[in-house]
């Protein structure tokens, strides 16, 4: 489970003292004076047996310009809008401030679960601004100290139920991936239908288009688009049925991410909450969109995502967008693939749509493209086509003999499907070098028409057990001991 705590709040009220508590280690400077955090701090936080991630923010300040303090506001408040629970911390012993106010009624507008902290309450010095907390409206206030560790039972109380709440979440959301078949290659495969509909998530940079596209495919506009980057300012899931010209409709659910939002001097914190962002969206996709402008294709932002997407086994489909002011197509589009190639070998094969989200040229093939993706992510291979395809691929490029020895391929099988998983059973697995490896899922990919589609293979040694030895001999001996007493 994958809860995300945000603490917050104006400048010296302890939230660096009670991050540095919740994940056991001094990784945030602390201070008397205000202002000493200025970056986004992450760590695995701990609360019992309540594991979570914990963002130490900047403090809130009201500062609106491109000053230090106007970059750290924007950036405490990219991980508001990342972050599942925030934990707004006022200093009960100066009690609310104005600036307290203000920050209350911004959190009550952009989190969903905020959670009152009155920092520094111990001893009765605290108790009226303790009492002063309530007047924020967002409920009782947790009594902490950050410092001396008192109220961490009572925060530990107020966050497990939004704990358990998300993990019930979760669990209905999240696709069904590395379903097992038998040796047969029998196995349920989930259909398409309106109370499972397929999965896609739409990531990629601010202002690549992602809401417009969105808004385009749907036929409404139902997302907030405009020319700054990053108005998205979470993930939005919105439930469609995409029908194909002849009126054959699909049922999906479409994810639209938050995009990185670049800005000077927090630039790599903002990439790093977003690819965190860009997991979250991965993990409860089907199939990936990758979303490109095609103005500057592949940044690392996109490699990113994409090597994601692949490695956590989605299907994935890029799209290369605002193809309508492209002037030399053939040129760029010849580039593109050959950057591709380059860039994403892991994807091989992978569909790369030009589409314009503005006037909507490209969405029929970027939905074929989809469901062919999620076809591919299906594919069952029979046991008996796949060593008949093994034999021939040994025949032609033999595996190499490390020490002398020859690896023996003996037996192939697949074993999953949503991605394609197949395992070997050979001699000697751990010496075999990935290059041979990478022959075979290439020969996988080209022979059995699964191209782009992540594909994990498996070798498995027999050892040097032959089921068969010794049995020849316990046989013989049974057989001498029949025929005499038969005599």
């Amino acid at each position: 489970m994958s809860l995300t705590l945000a603490i917050v709040g104006r400048p010296n009220v302890g939230k660096s003292t009670l991050f540095n508590r919740l994940v056991g280690k001094r990784l945030a400077l602390v201070d008397d004076q205000p202002g000493v955090t200025r970056d986004l701090r992450e760590g695995e936080g701990r609360l019992g047996d309540l594991r979570f991630t914990v963002i130490d923010t900047a403090g809130l300040e009201d500062a609106t310009d491109d000053s230090l303090q106007g970059r750290m506001r924007r950036l405490t408040e990219r991980a508001v809008d990342m972050a599942d629970v925030c934990l707004f911390m006022i200093d009960a012993r100066t009690g609310l401030t104005p600036t307290d106010e203000m920050f209350a009624d911004i959190l009550r507008k952009r989190s969903k679960h905020v959670i009152l902290a009155a920092n520094k309450a111990e001893g009765s010095a605290a108790d009226a601004g303790v009492l002063e907390a309530y007047n924020l409206g967002l409920g009782e206030p947790v009594r902490l100290s950050g410092e001396h560790g008192e109220g961490m039972t009572d925060l530990y109380a107020q966050l497990m139920p939004i704990a358990d709440a998300m993990e019930e979440q979760q669990a209905e959301d999240t696709p069904q991936t590395d379903i097992e078949l038998d040796e047969e290659g029998e196995g349920e495969t989930p259909l398409i239908t309106d109370a499972k509909p397929l999965q896609v998530a739409v990531v990629g940079r601010p202002n690549a288009g992602k809401s417009t596209l969105i808004n385009k495919i749907i036929g409404e506009d139902r997302l907030l688009t405009g020319p700054e980057a990053g108005i998205t300012r979470d993930a939005i899931s919105l439930r469609i049925d995409w029908a194909d010209p002849d009126g054959e409709s699909t049922p999906m659910r479409i994810f639209d991410t938050a995009g990185m939002r670049k800005k000077a001097k927090v630039q790599e914190k903002l990439e790093k909450l977003s690819v965190s962002d860009g997991l979250r969206a991965v993990k409860f996709a089907e199939v990936v969109v990758v979303l490109l402008d095609a103005a500057i294709p592949f940044e690392q932002q996109d490699l990113r995502i994409a090597d994601l997407a692949e490695r956590e086994g989605r299907a994935v489909v890029i799209a290369v967008n605002k193809w309508d002011i492209e002037e030399d197509k053939q040129e760029k589009l010849r580039d593109l693939k050959q950057s591709f190639e380059r860039l994403l070998p892991q994807l091989r094969g992978a569909p790369l749509i030009t589409v314009s989200a503005k006037t909507g040229r490209g969405l029929e093939r970027l939905r074929a493209a989809i469901l062919r993706a999620h076809d591919v992510w299906n594919r069952r291979v029979p046991t008996a086509a796949l060593n008949r395809w093994l034999t021939a691929m040994l025949e032609q490029h033999p595996p190499p003999a490390p020490q002398g020895r020859r690896i023996k391929l003996r037996y192939m099988t697949q074993a999953k499907t949503r991605p394609p998983g197949f395992v070997v059973m050979c001699s000697h697995p751990d010496k075999m070098p990935d290059s041979y490896s990478r022959y075979l899922v290439n020969g996988l990919r080209e022979d059995f028409d699964m191209p782009g589609t992540p594909i994990r293979l498996t070798l498995r040694g027999q050892g040097d057990k032959n089921p068969y030895k010794g049995r020849r001999k316990k046989n013989a001996g049974a057989l001498a001991k029949h025929l005499k007493g038969r005599a």
